[in-house]
Parts: C-alpha cells; sequence; structure tokens
C-alpha cells in the first residue's frame, strides 16, 4: 500500500484492530516475504504475525482477525494440489532434479519448474529461497480468483496512451509492440495485443470505451469467425498468364517492385463507384487510384492503371498480380503501354494476393461498404495512402513502408 505508515509506538494508542498492518503484512508476504521480514516492515511482533498467518488466537490478545478461509472447492487436475506441492517440498530437500520430480508426478518440467519459481519464499537471515507447500497453495488459490481487476484498468496513463492510439486507428497489436519500444525500462506500460481486445469486447470489466471498437480494423463489437470469400470465375478473351508461372523471386519478397491491385467497391446503382489499390510487396508501400467518372470499367480501367504504375522508375516496375475481376479484361494493352507483366490469381483464393487483402481490411475504416466512393478527391486518397504509409508494420521490424521505399531508393540510387 502506497498510503501505509507504521504507527507510533511510542504512543499510547490503547486496544485497537491492526487491519491496515493486517493487510500490509499480507501483501507483503504475497510478494515472498518472510513472516520476520514482514513483521518488521509493518511493525509488529512475530506471534501477531504468525496468529494472523496460521489463523489462531489467544482470546487475552486484541488483533485483527486471520485472513478469511476460503470455502473448499472441487480440484481439477489442471492445477497443482496441495498434495503435489507437498511432494515437491518434500523432493527439494532431498535434492531430486526438477525433471525427477515431473516424472514422479507425471507433470511437464516446465510446470515444477514455474511452480517453484513462482511460489518460493525469500528468507532475509539466511539470504536464501525456499519452497513452502502450504504458502505456496495459498498463493496460487489467491491467483486464480476471479473475477480480477484488468491491468488497463487499473493503470490510467496504459488506459489513455491505448486509447490516443485506437483513435488513430492503429491496431491492438502495434499499440503493444510501440510500447516496449516508447516505455523500455516500465514494467506498467506493458501489455499485450490480447489484453486490449478484452478490454474493448468484454466491458464488464470496463476497461476500454465502447465506441472505440469502431477504431478497429472490422469496426465490430464483438468477434465473428472468418468467412471464406466467394471466387470469380475467368471472363477475359484474352489468355491470362496465371500466378504458377509468375516467377520465384516474387514469393519471397526480397526484389522489389512486384505489385498487388484489386478494387475497392462502393455503393450500388446510380452510386456505383470504385477505388483502385495498389501494394509493392517487398515494403508494403500503398498507392490509391482515384476512379471518377467509371474508370474502373473494363474499357477503361487499364488507362488509369498504366497512369499509375508507369511513371515509376523501373526499379519499382517488375510485375502485378490481380484478380479475375471484370475490370483487368484489357490486361494485355496494360502491359504494352507499361512493359509489366500481369499475373492473375486462381479462382476463391485471396491469400495469394495477402498484402493487397490486408490492405483493403485497412481501408474499410476509411471507405466504408456501401457508401459512395465518387465523394472523395485525388487530394482525400494520398492522405489516406500517407497515414497508412507512415503506420509501424510489424512485418518489416516495426518500420513504415515510407522508410523502406526510402531506403530502397536512396540505396539504388547510390
Amino acid at each position: 500500500m502506497d498510503d501505509f505508515k507504521i504507527r507510533n509506538r511510542s504512543v499510547n494508542q490503547g486496544r485497537r484492530k491492526l487491519w491496515a498492518e493486517r493487510a500490509e503484512y499480507f501483501r507483503l508476504m504475497d510478494l515472498g516475504y518472510s513472516n520476520k521480514a514482514a513483521c518488521q516492515a509493518v511493525g509488529v511482533n512475530l506471534r501477531t504475525g504468525r496468529e494472523w498467518r496460521n489463523g489462531r488466537q489467544s482470546p487475552n490478545r486484541t488483533v485483527a482477525p486471520a485472513r478469511a478461509v476460503r470455502a473448499p472447492r472441487q480440484e481439477s487436475g489442471r492445477y497443482l494440489r496441495l498434495q503435489e506441492r507437498l511432494h515437491i517440498a518434500d523432493r527439494l530437500r532431498d535434492k531430486a532434479s526438477i525433471r525427477t520430480i515431473a516424472s514422479e508426478l507425471g507433470r511437464f518440467p516446465s510446470t515444477i519448474s514455474r511452480e517453484v519459481n513462482r511460489n518460493r519464499s525469500y528468507y532475509s537471515k539466511a539470504k536464501i529461497y525456499r519452497y513452502g507447500p502450504h504458502v505456496a497453495h495459498d498463493r496460487a488459490v489467491a491467483r486464480r480468483a476471479r473475477p480480477k481487476p484488468g491491468k488497463i484498468a487499473q493503470n490510467p496513463r496504459l488506459r489513455d496512451y491505448i486509447q490516443r492510439r485506437l483513435k488513430q486507428r492503429w491496431s491492438p497489436e502495434q499499440i503493444a509492440h510501440l510500447m516496449r519500444r516508447d516505455f523500455p525500462d516500465d514494467a506498467e506500460m506493458r501489455v499485450t495485443h490480447e489484453t486490449i481486445y478484452q478490454a474493448l469486447y468484454v466491458q464488464g470489466r470496463g476497461e476500454l470505451r465502447r465506441e472505440l471498437t469502431r477504431s478497429l480494423r472490422s469496426g465490430r463489437a464483438r468477434r465473428r469467425p472468418h468467412r471464406q470469400a466467394h471466387g470469380r470465375q475467368p471472363r477475359y478473351t484474352h489468355p491470362m498468364v496465371m500466378i504458377s508461372e509468375r516467377p520465384a523471386e516474387v514469393s519471397d519478397r526480397a526484389v522489389p517492385g512486384h505489385w498487388e491491385g484489386d478494387l475497392i467497391v462502393g455503393g450500388r446503382g446510380e452510386k456505383h463507384s470504385a477505388i483502385g489499390t495498389l501494394v509493392e510487396r517487398s515494403t508494403r508501400f500503398v498507392m490509391l487510384m482515384h476512379l471518377p467518372d467509371g474508370q474502373h470499367q473494363a474499357d477503361r480501367f487499364h488507362q488509369a492503371l498504366a497512369a499509375s504504375l508507369g511513371g515509376l522508375p523501373p526499379l519499382l516496375k517488375r510485375s502485378l498480380t490481380w484478380d479475375q475481376g471484370n475490370e483487368m479484361a484489357n490486361h494485355h494493352r496494360f502491359t504494352l503501354a507499361t512493359d509489366i507483366p500481369v499475373y492473375f490469381c486462381d479462382p476463391a483464393s485471396p491469400w495469394q494476393r495477402g498484402s493487397n487483402e490486408n490492405t483493403n481490411g485497412l481501408l474499410r475504416q476509411y471507405f466504408p461498404k456501401g457508401t459512395d466512393l465518387s465523394v472523395h478527391s485525388r487530394e482525400d486518397l494520398d492522405a489516406v495512402a500517407a497515414e497508412l504509409n507512415s503506420r509501424p508494420r510489424k512485418t518489416l521490424g516495426w518500420d513504415t513502408p515510407a522508410e523502406r521505399l526510402s531506403q530502397l531508393l536512396t540505396s539504388s540510387s547510390g
């Protein structure tokens, strides 16, 4: 307790319950203090500490009651039982190895090692750690108690940091990893991405605001299983070159200049609109194509695509991978205009353009499904692309796509 203060024993305070001392005593015991060290820290007699720990009281002494004993419950084979902990303590005194003890109990060695390391106690007088089975069992039972207050709920600084990044549309995994870079020496500013998801989805703990779920990629307030995408059938008159014929250098992403592309489609009917998306495989750099006035239609799309990729340096013009959408009916004309070969994915195989599919999911935060995409100007698309290219990516070692592309161009010019 941060506000705990040792009582002034030089002043007669009369007969009173030592509630604060008792709470601090048990907190220190849970941290691994011995009875003597904990008693000295809170300013009580060793006998008092033993009575608190063991639950025995003298009728002539005025002390706070011992820690309440939990009602016995059905033990699960998943957890170590008290009898197993007694066996561990006995065998440790016999100098048996961890693997030997694990074999005798039918447990994994890592289970026994973790049990001893987590639940041993430090004896300051002897300056050694010892494993006490009863103390270890009490600690393990206390840890299993549910519900527990979440780490995010207990740390306002951590909660504010996460909420700021979620508002910037960062993913929980990006937030979790960048925390290690921003706070390398602060253990309180550590959290896994799964903890952030749980704080959003399990609102009973009230850790993060419900409306922040709209900042997630999916925008969902609850989890759903992944669905299989519907495949498309070939519909071109000009022969396609399939992805199986694509050079092997494309697959390992070591050579730059290989792109993946697709369309994200807006409202249907009179408001039917689309935006072209292009992702460079090695750097994950994103380019967005402005397609006003029906330029996503097959008879005009190859011209818009050539305008977007044709001006790139030769280093970045090696290949393009696309699905079998109608917009690429004139793919051969695009190849003649730019000298960039086009490779087509198999039907119902979006994972063959994984980087582009991932990017399309990110873009739906900015351009929701069913909305009119024609209202967005060229400047709007450039701003969104710049924001995506400035986000750190796990697959790039937490560099940004813009940084990787800049390094690539610098090294090629040098």
